[in-house]
């Protein structure tokens, strides 16, 4: 029970990748909230559902306060919300842009800000950061979505400089998945999904729990020396 006693936030916790971390977490010992825009797919004990629009700068705060109110403190927080509009930049519309932007950056940015000092307050906690393969090698028709997970990156480095530097005990690092199943790529066709599995070292396209073993390690202390890195879980991908 790893993390026994623990509470944290996951958002976009209502499937896909930030489902098998909520579910992991639950396992461990944590409360979860599971804060998203969407309703629930799963049943799991432990893991309570909030609605969370992240790019709500207001709602972000009403929401952090009441958590605090139903269960007193913060411990984790998982950054993991995030939508694509693709298109290629000479095509790419205003409406694209500003939409990836304010759920994939503003919308870490608009939690964090009330979580990170009440986590340094408190002299500890962890906060994990959901950044992508594409913020880090780049994209064609993804301009905005790559932009938002590496700037995601940029965040997790000045953070985890920022809740420490009075000597607190928290820890900011980030995760970049490859092509990992979530429902999305379930609809792309196979023989696209093969062409992305032969990227990889591995040749496989990765699984939702794989990507929430490694937030698991990093929300608990066996990565307590742990701070202001990114983790590639992505199979060795080659782009």
């Amino acid at each position: 029970m790893k993390l026994q006693g623990q509470v944290a936030i996951i958002t976009g916790g209502a499937k896909g990748i930030g489902m098998e971390i909520a579910k992991a977490f639950a396992q461990e010992g944590a409360k979860v909230i599971a804060a998203d825009m969407g309703e629930m797919t799963y049943e799991c004990e432990n893991v309570f559902y909030k609605k969370l629009n992240v790019t709500d700068s207001q709602g972000c705060k009403v929401f952090f306060d009441e958590v605090l109110a139903e269960f007193g403190h913060v411990d984790i927080l998982v950054n993991n919300a995030g939508i694509t509009k693709d298109a290629m930049t000479r095509k790419m519309t205003d409406e694209q842009w500003d939409a990836v932007i304010n759920v994939n950056l503003k919308g870490v940015f608009n939690l964090t800000r009330h979580v990170g000092p009440q986590m340094e307050n408190q002299g500890k906690g962890s906060i994990i950061n959901i950044s992508s393969v594409v913020g880090v090698f780049g994209n064609i028709g993804q301009a905005n979505y790559a932009a938002t997970k590496a700037g995601v990156l940029g965040l997790t480095m000045t953070w985890a400089k920022e809740f420490a530097r009075k000597g607190a005990n928290v820890r900011v690092n980030a995760i970049a998945p490859g092509y990992v199943m979530t429902d999305i790529l379930k609809t792309v066709p196979q023989e696209l999904l093969d062409g992305f599995a032969k990227l990889t070292m591995l040749g496989r396209l990765g699984q939702p729990e794989e990507i929430a073993k490694v937030a698991l390690f990093l929300a608990s202390d066996d990565s307590s020396y742990i701070t202001g890195q990114t983790i590639n879980v992505n199979g060795g991908m080659r782009l």
